[in-house]
């Protein structure tokens, strides 16, 4: 007894405490903040294995994704314990997750029905083509004004449209209505409010997820019949849209059994409002495995000219209004630094990177576009693909180290621009977070081709910050205010820009270049001769086979008759 009581009042004494889960496209981490102070405490990760089944399919398994939830958690219980911090100062859970990435599973079993295809994947192509040739003046923006989205691969719906067309097993169970649909948010919310998911468990999400999906109407804030006639989508495997931060259910096991999930967040919603950007106008930009600019709109929607998606930022309450951003979206980020250790294997870890390109200090003229799955905004072209240009003898490693850096930054160049053009007020500085953010090098090669100040908060983690922010001031919570007066002040680092801005822009002249090298690389329908007839020349390797074939025959008939 004694022991007990000595080993209480040892107990960090904190107030309450409130956590997030943030389930990424390459790792899944459980963090726990101070609700007062916010304060990050402790936390865990746990990295998550991608599959690439095909050329340009990705992949990962939702049972793994659901698994190493629960090892973040019980892991940083532990480290919470080992802290003599009381885990029953945890008040709420927060969810943010990696957005449009598609899951489709038996509600009666609790088993996935096919791997979860994440919102790289490109297998929707062919899709995409097919449906943006039935729209008028085959218009990729054809759907626009209800989701503020241009038909892509990126989003939820051609993807869920892919595997009733494609997976017998998802086929059978939306006939025989046991399917649900889900991005991530509403498998881990299910998962973790039921009984091994079989029981109880709410289907839900939150309207930023939703508003990912291309069947969601942005000004309805709901599902849209129309939509989902459109692609063909049964409403009723669909979750229930709710705002970001309300409770939706309680936690059904674990070390935080009963504890209320009460914040759901997009990470890149999560994002902007752990980085306090409440106010019309404010923006931040992420470092992830692609690259998120994002700018709150204040109340209304607005749609952009130049390429941006208009999507919701968050509904922080049933009552609140939701708030609106534009968004400049890159696919490739911190995945080229995964291609290059896992398929160059030029580098064995990620802060490897920095060093070989701090080594040269310059790309030499080398140009990378990492169009790996095809070009996001400002473009949206699905048929570009990935290149390197500007080689010569004198090109290394460190070289295309540095290129690989610069891609990143030129990327955000391209939408911060567009997004100066839609909204007629130049950013003055960017505020920044996400893992690559740590890359001192890569910091300041951004403020040099932005040409302003790039600006990084001190505590990184601002994706799981806005995820416990939204929980913990939920109605029934409220153990976090969103208050102006009552946030916490942000310490940070700012990078000034370093070189003139002439060859700053001569730089992005040449980027933009090798971008139009890189364009309408792969198509997957065949090209039409003009009469409406397909050219066997349509094929270029076949074009060139034919062609090839034809130029021997003669030449060797050419060859026969001197003889």
């Amino acid at each position: 007894m004694n022991s007990r009581m000595a080993a209480s009042s040892s107990r960090v004494m904190l107030g309450p405490l409130v956590a997030a889960i943030d389930q990424g496209t390459s790792s899944t981490r459980f963090l726990v903040f101070n609700a007062k102070t916010a304060e990050l405490l402790s936390h865990h990760q746990v990295e998550i294995n991608q599959s690439f089944p095909k050329e340009g399919w990705v992949e990962e398994d939702p049972k793994e994704i659901l698994q190493s939830v629960y090892e973040c958690m019980e892991r940083t219980c532990e480290k919470l314990t080992q802290l003599n911090i009381d885990i029953s100062n945890i008040k709420a859970i927060g969810v943010t997750n990696q957005r449009e990435t598609t899951l489709v599973w038996d509600k009666e079993t609790g088993e996935p029905l096919y791997n979860a295809i994440v919102w790289l994947d490109l297998r929707t192509q062919s899709t995409v083509e097919r449906l943006i040739n039935k729209t008028p003046g085959r218009n990729k923006n054809h759907l626009k004004h209800k989701t503020g989205l241009p038909i892509s691969t990126y989003f939820s719906a051609v993807k869920l449209r892919w595997l009733m067309d494609n997976v017998d097993e998802v086929a059978e169970a939306v006939l025989t209505h046991r399917a649900m649909f889900g991005t991530v948010d509403s498998w881990l919310i299910w998962c973790l409010t039921g009984v091994l998911g079989k029981s109880g468990g709410v289907h839900c999400t939150d309207v930023t997820n939703a508003s990912r999906t291309m069947l969601f109407n942005i000004h309805t804030l709901d599902w849209d019949p129309e939509l989902c006639n459109y692609f063909d989508i049964p409403m009723e495997i669909l979750p229930k849209v709710r705002s970001s931060s309300e409770i939706y259910g309680l936690m059904k096991s674990g070390s935080l059994s009963g504890i209320p999930i009460s914040g759901c967040l997009g990470d890149q919603s999560a994002a902007l409002v752990g980085q306090m950007c409440f106010q019309e106008g404010q923006a931040k930009n992420t470092y992830g495995t692609g690259c998120f600019l994002l700018r709150n709109t204040g109340a209304k929607p607005v749609m952009s000219d130049h390429g941006l998606l208009t999507t919701v930022a968050y509904k922080l309450g049933r009552d609140k209004p939701a708030c609106y951003a534009l968004e400049g979206s890159v696919a490739i980020a911190g995945a080229v630094v995964r291609w290059l250790k896992d398929n160059l294997g030029i580098i064995q870890t990620s802060t490897e990177l920095e060093k070989l390109a701090a080594s040269v200090g310059t790309s030499y003229g080398c140009y990378f576009v990492p169009a790996f799955s095809g070009l996001y905004a400002p473009y949206w072209e699905p048929s570009a693909r990935g290149i390197i240009c500007g080689l010569t003898q004198f090109t290394n490693k460190s070289h295309l180290a540095f290129a690989a850096l610069e891609a990143v930054c030129f990327q955000t160049r391209e939408i911060l621009d567009a997004m100066n053009q839609d909204s007629g007020i130049p950013l003055t500085q960017l505020q920044v977070d996400g893992g690559m953010t740590s890359n001192r090098l890569l910091m300041q090669l951004q403020a040099d081709i932005l040409c302003i100040p790039v600006v990084k908060p001190s505590m990184p983690e601002t994706t799981a910050l806005g995820a416990a922010m939204a929980a913990g001031a939920a109605e029934g919570v409220s153990v976090w205010s969103l208050r102006p007066e009552d946030l916490s002040e942000v310490t940070s680092e700012k990078f000034e820009p370093q070189i003139n801005p002439e060859e700053s822009e001569f730089r992005y002249a040449r980027w933009k270049k090798a971008v139009q090298r890189a364009m309408n690389w792969e198509t997957t329908e065949p090209i039409s001769n003009g009469n409406g007839e397909t050219s066997i020349f349509s094929s270029v390797p076949l074009g060139f086979y034919i062609l090839g074939s034809m130029l021997m025959l003669i030449g060797a008939k050419y060859i026969a008759g001197h003889k």
